[in-house]
């Protein structure tokens, strides 16, 4: 697959981080962490164990938006790293085809 890239100033990144700490204090970020579901494998999680992930990430041209974060276990927020969400899909079912595999 060709992967979407684009140009992202340094700049317009720190600014969108700056969005994102802002908006992990706000009163709706608490309540999603509060449910402690993560996002991509539905497991039940403590708030603390959550992070905020952007489906579309900042370096990839995202913005810090209530429709772009969703709270993620640290496991499946460190793997996803910077891919897109079509990316994340591709890598999921990739991951799964093997698994059938070697079973």
């Amino acid at each position: 697959m060709n992967h979407f890239i684009i140009e992202v100033s340094i700049e317009e990144v720190k600014k969108e981080r700056e969005k994102s700490r802002e908006l992990r204090k706000s009163r709706w970020w608490q309540n999603r962490l509060a449910l402690g579901i993560c996002h991509y494998c539905g497991g039940s999680f403590a708030p603390e164990d959550l992070t905020m992930d952007h489906l579309v990430p900042l370096s990839r041209g995202g913005k810090a938006s209530r429709n772009n974060v969703v709270p993620a276990c640290k496991d499946c927020n460190s793997r996803k790293k910077y891919l897109l969400p079509i990316e994340w899909e591709e890598y999921i079912n990739r991951s799964r085809s093997s698994e059938a595999v070697s079973e």
